[in-house]
């Protein structure tokens, strides 16, 4: 069951809280759903409002969304956060997997770089009969890399 509130100065609706934080509605109501935000107070006529508190949990999800965490990492960063000054060990941790991540990742893209270079200098400006990368794409995926 909701709680109903009165508004205060500093509280927003959904679409104002979208408008200052960038994210869009449909998403704030996703967070909410999976549990990164708190079900949000409303008002008598239903209307969900946001304080600063959610507003400030809204950007750290956001924050570390563009730094490329999953939802589940995420989830934990929140809730080391809460925990306060004591949870930086764990907090490094978190992002010492994401680092490895992010460096398989760079490693994967790289690979596939060469590949599709490597493709595009044989197709020799479309000189040639049969197209290397048309080929590729229809061919046996061992032979890719």
């Amino acid at each position: 069951m909701p709680s109903f509130t009165t508004s205060r100065a500093s509280d927003d609706r959904i679409g104002a809280l979208a408008a200052t934080t960038g994210c869009p509605v449909e998403t704030i109501r996703y967070y909410e759903r999976i549990g990164l935000l708190s079900p949000p107070l409303r008002t008598a006529g239903g209307h969900r409002v946001y304080g600063p508190e959610d507003r400030s949990r809204l950007t750290f999800v956001l924050r570390g969304r563009e730094l490329g965490f999953s939802l589940e990492e995420i989830r934990e960063l929140v809730a080391l956060a809460e925990q306060g000054g004591r949870a930086c060990a764990a907090a490094e941790a978190v992002a010492c997997r994401h680092i490895g991540s992010i460096e398989s990742r760079i490693a994967d893209l790289s690979r596939m770089l060469e590949v599709l270079e490597r493709l595009a200098r044989d197709c020799k400006r479309g000189r040639r009969s049969q197209c290397p990368i048309l080929e590729t794409l229809a061919g046996e995926k061992d032979k890719l890399m």
